[in-house]
């Protein structure tokens, strides 16, 4: 509205005193060491942009309802990608977990845009298996208001339509001509906002020291090489599945191992990211048999995965009630215990994907060889 730049130190201050009640003063060590800049692509103004003459409290309530809504319709969402029918029963099941999750509930509370880059992610995959790939790259291209989250994605998608070019070009089409339109629109409106969003990526990585969750639980060498593993496998076996059609299994698996991938490996660890870990968890639910019959290492990693994953809803239900028969600040002291699997939950997930890619394309392969 008023031609400013979002980047510039001014707006920083800004944002500091509306954060922390006044802008931040580097000559004082006690300070905060986030500098809460604003580390966003210009191009989000345009989702803002219909609010700006609004209330902002009225917006807050109605953007909590709008979060809520599309992250329920991202659990039938990847239902239908992973085709994958239940009763009516069973998907409100899912969906309330889903929205109880500590990795929802954060993202509610702080009204976090990863909730919507999730769920439109559902939403492009889900138009993309149903053979929709113009309107499925257009809904990605609009994901990457944070292109840390969809970068991944788009990697995989660009393997796959390599796998055959000639059908599958104007997915890739779409997604490249929605985000220069976006890119060139920014530009219009701030003039070299590029390299600035650039230098202020750059610069919150720093003063917030993100990490990715291995780097963070495996300091030094052993993080960044078991990150690395991880990151070489996936590829290697999204590039084996290049060729397979978006209706099949090998296509869901895929994608679902880049998005725990992702979560992995994005250099921040902020618990609401874990929403992208939705379609991997519902399809080890789904295929829970199969897994379990395989052998000794896919039914150890589906226990330590699902222990992992009840443990929040477990020790959060044991808090809860203890708290009608135990002094409030002795119950507040263990307000931690939930938290304990957080960190080994994406790690957990993203293994028994690799281990169950690794089962399906060696069985795979040794069909074809005993062809």
């Amino acid at each position: 509205m008023h031609g400013r730049d979002p980047y510039s130190p001014e707006v920083t201050r800004e944002i500091q005193a509306g954060y922390y009640g006044r802008p931040l003063d580097p000559s004082r060590p006690a300070d905060p060491k986030d500098q809460q800049g604003f580390a966003y692509p210009v191009y989000i103004v345009f989702f803002l942009a219909p609010t700006i003459h609004s209330g902002f409290a009225v917006i807050q309530k109605t953007f909590f309802w709008i979060l809520v809504a599309i992250t329920a319709a991202s659990v039938l969402l990847w239902l239908q990608v992973l085709r994958w029918k239940v009763a009516p029963s069973v998907q409100a099941a899912m969906i309330g977990l889903t929205l109880g999750s500590m990795a929802v509930m954060q993202g509610l509370k702080l009204q976090q845009l990863s909730l919507v880059v999730a769920a439109m992610c559902a939403a492009s995959m889900s138009l993309l298996a149903a053979g929709r790939l113009i309107p499925a790259g257009f809904l990605l291209a609009l994901a990457t208001i944070k292109p840390q989250l969809v970068l991944p994605l788009a990697l995989w998608l660009a393997i796959w339509t390599v796998g055959d070019l000639k059908h599958r070009y104007r997915g890739v089409a779409s997604f490249l001509t929605v985000t220069l339109v976006l890119c060139a629109a920014s530009e219009w409106l701030l003039p070299h906002w590029i390299g600035r969003f650039w230098h202020a990526a750059a610069a919150y990585l720093q003063y917030t020291r993100a990490t990715p969750i291995l780097e963070s639980i495996l300091p030094g060498p052993a993080g960044k090489l078991l990150e690395t593993l991880f990151a070489a496998a996936t590829a290697l076996f999204c590039w084996k599945r290049r060729k397979q059609p978006e209706n099949t299994d090998a296509f869901q698996s895929c994608t679902c191992l880049v998005l725990a991938l992702t979560v992995l490996t994005v250099p921040t660890f902020s618990l609401y990211n874990q929403v992208l870990l939705l379609p991997a968890i519902l399809r080890a639910a789904r295929d829970r048999g199969t897994i379990w019959e395989e052998n000794f290492i896919s039914r150890a990693l589906l226990i330590i995965v699902a222990v992992l994953l009840a443990w929040p809803c477990i020790t959060s239900a044991a808090l809860a009630g203890l708290s009608f028969v135990l002094p409030p600040e002795t119950v507040e002291r263990a307000w931690s215990t939930p938290l304990w699997t957080v960190p080994q939950i994406p790690i957990g997930v993203t293994a028994l994907a690799l281990v169950d890619q690794y089962r399906k394309i060696h069985g795979i392969d040794s069909a074809a060889k005993v062809r």
